[in-house]
């Protein structure tokens, strides 16, 4: 039997779930902004290089070139960066609502058996006695089990977020 409390901790946790993965989000934001601030310098940097090859200047023609390369890779990259972080946005958000759901679903069904807690003991025996409620049982424990994996799957998705982040700051380095 799951107590109020059960799943008000529940609750809690899948919330502070929830707010632990906006934080993770607000923060790829800022990353793309400061992705976008460099790109902008980049730009800026880019422009002044043209100007100076167009008043004569053949000497820096090379690191002009150089410098619209990086400027393109730049860009590349905000864009790669800017596509996956909205999918990994889009993911995380239809996997949060799923959870929520799937565990109000679940309060839901707890909810006849707390109120079985206030019938009197003959009724409560026949209510222990029937088998429909074993086999809600078994449905719960099916349901626990597949949140289970669905922890496991979120867990390697943030692994797997994380890293590609690391690789992309690391790219963005060598550039």
């Amino acid at each position: 039997v799951v107590t109020r409390e059960d799943v008000e901790e529940s609750l809690k946790g899948k919330w502070q779930y929830v707010k632990e993965k906006e934080q993770l989000l607000e923060d790829l934001r800022s990353q793309i902004e400061e992705t976008g601030q460099r790109l902008s310098v980049k730009q800026s940097e880019r422009d002044y290089w043209l100007e100076y090859k167009n008043v004569g200047s053949k000497t820096q023609a090379n690191k002009i070139m150089n410098l619209e390369k990086d400027i393109r890779e730049v860009k590349g990259d905000l864009r790669r960066a800017t596509e996956y972080y909205r999918n990994a946005l889009k993911a995380v958000k239809e996997e949060n609502d799923r959870l929520v759901e799937r565990h109000m679903k679940l309060s839901k069904e707890q909810a006849p058996e707390n109120a079985v807690r206030y019938l009197d003991k003959s009724s409560c025996r026949e209510i222990e006695e029937n088998e429909w409620l074993k086999e809600e049982v078994k449905m719960y424990q099916k349901e626990v089990s597949d949140l289970k994996a669905s922890i496991q799957l979120l867990e390697e998705e943030n692994i797997d977020l994380v890293t590609k982040l690391i690789d992309s700051r690391y790219q963005n380095l060598r550039v």
